[in-house]
């Protein structure tokens, strides 16, 4: 179940196996949070240096930061981002996928976030923060869910197809750093084109999504690599292809063009 509406999240609020965390900056978690929800600090969850790129902390750090959070092997983890723009929804979308690739099957994210649920007449909030009790917290990582660099280089040469979430300016070479462009080959689908333009915290109806995929020329099936400049933007481009259109065989490139750029025998292309 990758997404909960809010009726559903309000009807299963006393769960005794539910965590939500709520992805709220601290002051905004301080002045009002769903009732029962653990706040959570973004960046928590990305390295501020990566090694050769990637943002995924190691694995024994992600057990220490989940089991703080209350959060077991059998706890159904419950992202709540606030809703306001795609970019703020990644938030969520990449704490998701880190769970995934750590094991961690049972996780939903809260669709249209804190906004959505605060449009339910009987939404329980709260002031009070969450007394957290520590858990042991041990994953099943399953790290070749996050290739490195090496390795979607040597899919890069097989031929697999590669989708770049970033902006056109950036896909075209008209914004970016020291090498502009793209991964030769590569779609484009700018990430936000995925939720609604109003309801920014809403991901688009499953038809609407397939039928940008096809306008775009993106399969829905088969092995892909999803990327952007940090794997933050890209996430949430993996979790509408693995997740919701269910391509189990998506991967998401943590380093992405940050990475990429650095290599100067890695091949970067501006499209015509």
């Amino acid at each position: 179940m990758p997404l909960v509406s809010p009726q559903w999240l309000q009807e299963h609020l006393a769960d005794d196996n539910i965590v939500i965390l709520d992805l709220q900056p601290a002051q905004g978690y301080a002045r009002v949070h769903i009732e029962g929800a653990v706040n959570t600090n973004f960046n928590k969850w990305r390295q501020p240096k990566p090694k050769k790129g990637m943002s995924l902390p190691d694995t024994q750090y992600l057990d220490e930061l989940i089991g703080s959070l209350g959060i077991s092997k059998d706890t159904h983890v419950i992202l709540a981002p606030i809703g306001v723009n795609a970019n703020e929804v990644a938030i969520a979308t990449r704490i998701y996928w880190t769970f995934k690739v750590l094991g961690h099957d049972d996780i939903s994210i809260l669709d249209g976030g804190l906004i959505a649920y605060s449009a339910l007449p009987d939404a329980k909030w709260s002031k009070q923060p969450v007394s957290v009790k520590r858990v042991d917290y041990k994953a099943t990582a399953d790290l070749s869910k996050a290739p490195q660099a090496a390795a979607v280089l040597e899919e890069w040469k097989k031929g697999t197809p590669f989708v770049d979430y970033r902006s056109e300016k950036e896909f075209y070479g008209q914004a970016g750093g020291a090498r502009p462009g793209t991964i030769p080959n590569a779609k484009n689908l700018p990430f936000d084109l995925l939720v609604k333009p109003i309801k920014g915290g809403h991901f688009l109806s499953l038809s609407d999504i397939r039928k940008i995929f096809a306008e775009r020329d993106i399969p829905t099936s088969g092995l892909q690599i999803a990327f952007c400049n940090s794997g933050h933007r890209a996430s949430l481009g993996w979790f509408v292809s693995h997740e919701l259109l269910g391509n189990k065989d998506v991967l998401l490139y943590d380093g992405s063009m940050s990475e990429w750029a650095k290599y100067p025998d890695y091949p970067i292309a501006i499209p015509n």
